[in-house]
């Protein structure tokens, strides 16, 4: 029975590993694919003049294909939602973790997972159909098609994700921290302010960082809600285009192998790096955090 447990745990080991590096061979070859399609957009601009280019006119003669419209909208929405997300999700981690009676808790955390599984084109659809138009009420705007919109849409899609990972991390510290500082004459609230925050904050900074991973990527709802405009904003309250929308609203329009097919694939790759860039910080305050 003893050799059989050890041959059982060893399969399992070995899927498991296989598991992780087919993760990391189907990873290399979504990029292997991007730049394949991608980098062939050199032969009709230059590599300065697509990442800084002021005008994405990929049907026009000469087309243009400057994506710098597009960096700077995906930039202010994902600005605007982080700035909304992260401390309205924090604050609702440290109720629920803290705060909150045992019960609400329970109940908290199923409406916070009920939150995180609306389907994005649902959201965009509330979005189109109210917030739109009350923005555009309210703020007395031409349009209520505009980077705030998007913002206000992702921000309520990322704060399940940011609510549940500090959520964990304000968990994970020892409970010996916080009856030493209550031992120590420190109130709730001040054990909660200068010893869990100190020791969640890798937690909580991840958390952060993989919220704005998620409304970064995001593409249905902001293409519903912020104009589709390929125009450098200059405020929250303009009409953008992110680069998720520029990919889903022009690919099936562009002809393979056509310089703008090749152009879309090169934002596939951009935004392939960015978001790439923004899981390994997350993964890294992730391992910063469970080292504490």
């Amino acid at each position: 029975m003893a050799k059989l447990r050890k041959f059982k745990e060893a399969i399992i080991e070995k899927l498991i590993f296989l598991s992780g590096i087919a993760s990391i061979v189907f990873v290399a070859l979504i990029f292997i694919f991007l730049l394949r399609e991608g980098i062939s957009v050199l032969k009709s601009t230059s590599l300065g003049a697509f990442l800084g280019g002021k005008f994405w006119y990929p049907i026009s003669d000469p087309p243009k294909f400057g994506i710098l419209p597009l960096i700077l909208g995906s930039l202010l929405v994902t600005l605007g939602a982080i700035a909304m997300a992260v401390p309205l999700g924090i604050a609702a981690a440290f109720y629920i973790a803290e705060v909150a009676p045992f019960r609400l808790r329970n109940i908290l955390k199923s409406f916070v997972e009920i939150l995180s599984a609306i389907p994005s084109v649902v959201l965009g659809f509330l979005g189109i159909t109210i917030l739109v138009p009350f923005l555009k009420r309210f703020l007395d705007l031409p349009t209520g098609l505009t980077a705030f919109a998007g913002s206000i849409m992702l921000a309520f899609m990322a704060m399940p994700t940011i609510i549940s990972i500090s959520e964990d991390a304000i968990n994970a510290v020892p409970r010996e921290y916080k009856e030493g500082a209550i031992a120590l004459g420190a109130t709730h609230w001040q054990t909660l302010h200068r010893v869990i925050i100190h020791g969640a904050l890798p937690g909580i900074i991840a958390a952060a960082m993989l919220g704005i991973g998620r409304v970064f990527g995001e593409t249905m709802a902001v293409m519903m809600v912020t104009g589709n405009a390929a125009v450098i904003p200059n405020s929250l309250f303009e009409p953008v285009r992110t680069l998720t929308a520029t990919i889903a609203a022009e690919m099936g329009e562009a002809a393979k192998g056509s310089p703008h097919y090749n152009a879309l694939f090169a934002i596939g790759i951009v935004l392939f790096v960015i978001s790439f860039l923004i899981n390994l910080t997350a993964d890294l305050f992730l391992n910063r955090s469970r080292k504490r």
